[in-house]
């Protein structure tokens, strides 16, 4: 097994720290992992985006050409990555953002409304938590308890208080992958 991701935002919708978790978990479950950060010329509004390889065998490089899967949480991160995801692959779409159709055969798609999503359980910075737990609801490569633990380890002291909030935003981003897959929604287009 090996899985080579790109995750790819504006700064500050938290794309860097989905790609950080995920990097994170596969250590947790002795996978080999790298995680290759990658910043526009600005921080918050600009572009940001990393590399995760997560494989059972031995990971050669942290760059790779054709992704195995891509999470764009804007458009201009589907624009520049989705082409170039293998034939299939797989790409989850923050359809909040970015309202059209990706049309391209040989891949799956999933139109994951974080924002929306986020801004329902009171928080928009927790649309990150939603696309994790809409890439671990679609790929089954993580136990969500992994994913939750993760999140409780990464808010200590005053930020404890989020922890739950994130674990919710986690589960609904699994939920709705869930209903996509039982037929229930339009968000899944393969």
């Amino acid at each position: 097994m090996k899985k080579e991701i790109i995750i790819s935002g504006f700064g500050g919708q938290g794309a860097l720290s989905i790609g950080k978790n995920l990097a994170e978990a596969a250590l947790l479950v002795d996978y080999n992992t790298t995680w290759a950060p990658s910043y526009g010329p600005e921080m918050r509004g600009g572009t940001a985006n990393c590399s995760v390889v997560i494989s059972d065998g031995l990971i050669g490089s942290p760059l790779f050409e054709t992704p195995t899967e891509v999470i764009a949480m804007n458009g201009p991160s589907v624009d520049k990555f989705a082409p170039k995801i293998i034939d299939g692959g797989l790409l989850f779409i923050n359809s909040s953002v970015y309202k059209e159709k990706y049309e391209r055969k040989g891949i799956t798609t999933y139109y994951v409304p974080c924002d929306d999503i986020a801004t329902k359980l009171g928080n928009l910075k927790v649309a990150n938590m939603v696309m994790l737990g809409a890439y671990v609801g679609a790929t089954g490569l993580f136990d969500v308890k992994t994913i939750e633990r993760l999140i409780a380890e990464m808010f200590t002291g005053k930020k404890a208080k989020l922890v739950p909030l994130n674990i919710e935003a986690l589960h609904a981003g699994i939920k709705l992958i869930e209903d996509a897959k039982s037929g229930y929604s339009g968000l899944l287009a393969a």
